[in-house]
């Protein structure tokens, strides 16, 4: 598969400041992976159940129960790491992270810490047209999540509730490698659309499916270069950790702030303390929660309950043979093969279910009129109305359907325009709409000739003008386009025009 072609961005300067400062950013992504049940019990992983329903025994730390992996759990997590170009570690093994928090029944999260599943990958990150980043994947391990406090019930008392306890997370860190808040969002927009690809996560924001921890620290131009050639990080300065954003614009917002907010300290004197904040959208402001804690203050130490994790390399092969072909492979095939714009590619690529959609109707079609149509007239209205493209009134059978008629020369670009209305308010064949409602485009020349002549004999003055200023013509083919109801064939009308003006 032909690959498309990028530059590097440059990276964003602050402005404002005293002098210039660039920003170094890393991610930390929570993804949910897409399992039935949880990591380490058979409990429901449905979103929106009654609170505490979803809770076995293991999740509820009851003594003596012990923890099972979950096969496919495992298998999603290969599955991203392949997606990602990563490198599976066929031995991985489970940490105890020590803490204390009410929604915690066991006082610990099994995580993976020092050797997890999935080592170095890459992702790809579009800024626009030829112009992109490559973040390097540091990391993906596999890990519990912890259960909800909730606050807001009672004005004195705090409730737990431990559904989500359990369930299963991959968290992939990144390298810091984002230069900008934009950039930063579009990471995320880019793992998440991976992740959709692959089938591994879902992707849900809203319902915390995806999450990110954001470290963001600022320095000097050129003190990313010498990191990348030194691997010291303190060429970077103090990083700071903006923990839970689930919001690509939020993200962006709480970047923008915490550079400016290091920035000042850093011109003022003082020194950026390393610390984990979180961020007020309402106030478009970060705030310090805690400290930063090493892994040492987790006291990690190998999982007693669990031997490590061994895989095969033939399962692995076995699922890599399985993946479907990923956006940026897409993208680059709709370039190559339907001869369409890497933005058009961009935007059609976006969901798998647009991609699909597309190719239903571009099927045994011009792939650019089939893009133009699902581009602007189809995602136009889904956009309008707030659907998605899985539940669009019109199917690509449908749209495919409009398309051919234009192509057979039954109905103009305006007519076609008109059927989409219909079938998108109606439903129904489009070709049997156009029969039954007399909408076939008007061919006979007869006919085009007879509303051509009528439309001069209307108009002596404009003829005498349209012959000074052959442009004008323009004016007439609507004239005729009016008194033929729209149904004429706008070139065959264009050439008669001209033919009887003289204006050839």
């Amino acid at each position: 598969m032909t690959e498309l072609a990028y530059t590097e961005p440059k990276p964003k300067v602050i402005a404002g400041a005293k002098r210039d400062w660039e920003l170094v950013i890393g991610m930390e992504v929570h993804a949910q992976i897409a399992s039935n049940s949880k990591l380490f019990s058979g409990a429901s992983t449905h979103f929106g159940a009654e609170p505490n329903s979803n809770v076995s025994l293991v999740d509820a730390a009851m003594p003596g129960m012990l923890p099972v992996v979950n096969e496919f759990c495992v298998e999603q997590a290969v599955r991203t790491g392949l997606g990602l170009k990563a490198q599976i570690n066929l031995m991985s093994r489970f940490d105890r992270k020590n803490y204390f928090y009410p929604d915690l029944p066991q006082g610990y999260q099994i995580s993976q810490l020092y050797h997890p599943i999935v080592g170095e990958g890459e992702i790809l990150v579009d800024m626009e047209p030829g112009i992109a980043r490559k973040v390097r994947v540091e990391r993906i391990h596999i890990e519990q999540d912890a259960g909800k406090s909730v606050h807001d019930m009672d004005p004195e008392m705090s409730f737990v509730d431990l559904n989500r306890t359990g369930i299963a997370l991959m968290e992939i860190v990144s390298r810091p490698d984002i230069r900008g808040p934009e950039e930063a969002a579009e990471y995320v927009r880019k793992l998440r659309q991976i992740l959709r690809y692959l089938g591994t996560c879902d992707g849900n924001m809203q319902e915390g499916s995806l999450r990110a921890d954001v470290n963001v620290s600022v320095c000097e131009p050129g003190a990313y270069e010498r990191f990348r050639e030194t691997g010291d990080f303190s060429h970077l300065g103090t990083r700071c950790e903006i923990k839970n954003m689930n919001s690509m614009r939020f993200i962006q917002q709480a970047i923008d702030y915490e550079a400016r907010r290091q920035i000042a300290i850093i011109e003022d004197g003082s020194t950026v303390d390393q610390e984990t904040r979180l961020y007020d959208p309402n106030k478009g402001e970060t705030r310090s929660m805690r400290s930063k804690e090493e892994a040492h203050d987790y006291r990690y130490f190998p999982c007693p309950d669990l031997l490590p994790l061994t895989i095969e390399q033939a399962w692995v092969d076995e699922i890599k043979a399985g993946l479907p072909e990923l956006p940026d492979e897409k993208k680059a095939r709709f370039v190559t093969s339907y001869g369409m714009t890497e933005y058009d590619a961009g935007v059609l690529t976006a969901e798998v279910a647009s991609a699909n959609y597309f190719e239903q109707v571009a099927k045994g079609r011009d792939g650019k009129v089939a893009a133009n149509w699902v581009i602007n007239e189809l995602f136009g209205r889904l956009n309008k109305e707030g659907v998605s493209v899985k539940d669009s009134p019109i199917s690509a059978d449908q749209l495919g359907g409009i398309i051919d008629l234009i192509a057979k020369g039954d109905i103009s670009g305006k007519i076609a325009k008109d059927l989409f209305e219909i079938v998108w308010t109606e439903g129904g064949d489009p070709a049997e709409i156009v029969d039954a409602r007399g909408m076939k485009q008007v061919t006979d020349m007869g006919a085009i000739e007879a509303a051509v002549d009528a439309v001069i004999a209307a108009n002596p003055d404009k003829v005498a003008a349209v012959q000074e200023k052959p442009s004008m013509a323009g004016w007439f083919v609507g004239q005729v386009m009016k008194e033929t109801g729209g149904k004429a064939n706008p070139k065959a009308v264009n050439e008669m025009i001209q033919k009887k003006l003289g204006i050839v």
